[in-house]
């Protein structure tokens, strides 16, 4: 599979840019039964104690925590699904990026920092202090310039690879759901 060049990528991002800062919508769910497998919901549900329920999380132990157990701040992860499109070409293979939820939103530290909740379907998400960054893996599968394009100067305040949270109110969501800031 070919890979974007820097200038590609580059070239999108005043899209991303463009995303919506106060309500968007929920593009893509992704559930990762097992390693290195994705699938893709028409609806999920997003519970207090597990994350996204049949998602893997609650069994991938964190460097981040002291014992070695899930980081509970790091229950879900959100991918700006215009960088998704943009990094994988091939709409197939935006999973690919290891995300749960993939939303048009702006999830910029300026729009959300870290405590900022937002609704989404039935449910209220609460964005961490974690950050996410892309990986050898996100290298593999989209190429070194997409990762040096999410991981790198002001990528990281932008949230290029996306950022974490954790389920607040749990709920149902589906793919078109709203997603949008409380105050």
């Amino acid at each position: 599979m070919a890979h974007r060049s820097a200038t590609a990528l580059e070239a999108g991002l005043d899209h991303i840019l463009s995303s919506p800062s106060d309500e968007g919508r929920l593009e893509l769910i992704v559930r990762r039964p097992a390693r290195n497998e994705r699938e893709v919901l028409d609806e999920g549900v997003l519970d207090l104690e597990k994350g996204l329920l049949g998602d893997t999380w609650p069994l991938r132990g964190s460097s981040r925590a002291a014992d070695g157990s899930p980081h509970s701040d790091m229950q879900l992860n959100l991918m700006n699904a215009r960088v998704a499109a943009l990094v994988a070409i091939d709409l197939d293979r935006r999973a690919l990026a290891g995300d749960q939820l993939y939303v048009d939103f702006d999830l910029s530290e300026a729009n959300l920092p870290a405590g900022s909740r937002v609704a989404v379907g039935e449910a209220v998400i609460e964005f961490t202090d974690q950050p996410h960054r892309g990986c050898a893996k996100f290298a593999e599968r989209f190429g070194v310039d997409a990762l040096r394009f999410v991981n790198t100067g002001d990528a990281r305040q932008l949230r290029l690879r996306g950022a974490n949270a954790k389920v607040l109110v749990p709920g149902t969501i589906r793919p078109g759901d709203p997603i949008r800031k409380l105050s």
